[in-house]
């Protein structure tokens, strides 16, 4: 299976091995192109607790190198990313904000200092797991959409710059995840029928409030419709993100219509939760404001010149394409949607498309409804 159209024969790649199935296919893949490969695990969390796996994941990786006979590296990078993700990942919720660290993580971990110690290593070329494609056009290395939709991890790879990726592998970027389970099992990987991580790495399966709360204090308030009536009282609102439905504790608190409450905002200054109910006007932008733009090939030609161009966004990571506008709003970027979209999520990214393409994506900073005024920058 060629891939990124590169003759791989005797070429050394550093794969980073994680102990799951993905990254033990990718290295079955690699050896079948001729590929020198050596294996690299990353500790990236070290709190040792019940709910982390990182210790039968540094197992699991060993047995798969040794089935493989690949070579076998190791590598801390707890404090790197404490730094460099986990504390952007507080600072968030401390914000009122729902950040990503995943996406951070791939920017400055995975393919930062992790593919620095791959080179060092005498690497040619970087290889993982992901669910992703790479291709030249326009004298570019695109970022594209994997093979199989349903998996396709495009949106956290979104801020990883060229420069990254002209020397990165995605060897599963073709195959669907039942052929990549099918593939371990044929090759007797133990890991064939590992169940998929989820989640964010270092929260695990744990309650994500337990978790939370070690490290922030949360302040109990009144959770309010937008009218100022007090239904309830929230936690702390950094327990609570735009969208959600469950956990409120106003299940039993109705109208005549008996509709579901929803999270529509924050007010941090006075630690008051909005809720509203059903398909509330209030729960739908027609539009974004983001920040922080990372574009995989350079800023659109349209921006540098200030005007507007078409393409699609995904506010969240599961969702289909939605068509939209982006033009420059000051020193942020406004994105209007063809339709309206529900639950748009400060901290959280938008990431944008050109059919299979990602060209890029910035942080959302707020909706907003047409006739709003807006902030010229952020």
């Amino acid at each position: 299976m060629r891939m990124a159209n590169q003759n791989l024969k005797g070429k050394r790649v550093v794969l980073g091995l994680s102990g799951g199935v993905d990254s033990a296919v990718a290295a079955i893949l690699l050896l079948d192109e001729g590929a020198e490969v050596h294996a690299l695990h990353m500790t990236n969390w070290e709190d040792d607790d019940a709910y982390c796996t990182a210790a039968e994941d540094l197992q699991d990786a060993r047995k798969v190198c040794e089935r493989l006979n690949i070579p076998f590296h190791s590598v801390n990078f707890a404090k790197e990313y404490r730094d460099e993700v986990f504390e952007y990942f507080l600072d968030g919720y401390r914000a009122g904000r729902t950040p990503n660290p995943d996406v951070l993580c791939n920017r400055k971990i995975k393919f930062g200092v992790f593919r620095a110690y791959a080179h060092r290593l005498g690497g040619e070329f970087i290889a993982t797991g992901h669910y992703a494609r790479t291709s030249l056009l326009d004298n570019h290395t695109a970022l594209l959409k994997a093979a199989d939709r349903s998996k396709d991890q495009s949106y956290f790879l979104h801020a990883v710059s060229e420069e990254a990726l002209v020397d990165t592998l995605f060897p599963l970027g073709e195959l669907h995840k039942n052929k990549v389970r099918r593939i371990a099992r044929e090759y007797g990987l133990d890991v064939y029928d590992k169940k998929d991580s989820t989640g964010i790495c270092f929260i695990g399966e744990r309650p994500f409030r337990e978790f939370l709360a070690t490290y922030i204090s949360g302040t109990p308030g009144e959770i309010q419709t937008p009218d100022g009536a007090i239904v309830g009282e929230h936690h702390g609102l950094m327990y609570y993100t735009q969208g959600q439905r469950q956990g409120l504790g106003i299940g039993g608190r109705k109208n005549s219509e008996n509709t579901p409450w929803y999270v529509v905002g924050k007010n941090v200054d006075r630690n008051v939760l909005i809720v509203v109910q059903g398909n509330h006007s209030l729960r739908y932008s027609e539009g974004l404001i983001g920040s922080a733009a990372r574009w995989v090939n350079g800023i659109p030609a349209a921006l540098e010149k200030n005007e507007s161009f078409d393409c699609a966004v995904k506010i969240r990571y599961r969702q289909s394409d939605q068509a939209c506008r982006i033009s420059c709003n000051g020193d942020a970027l406004r994105v209007d949607f063809e339709a309206a979209q529900a639950d748009v999520t400060p901290g959280q990214f938008a990431v944008f498309y050109n059919d299979e393409r990602c060209l890029g994506g910035a942080v959302i900073e707020h909706g907003f409804r047409h006739g709003e005024a807006l902030p010229k920058t952020i």
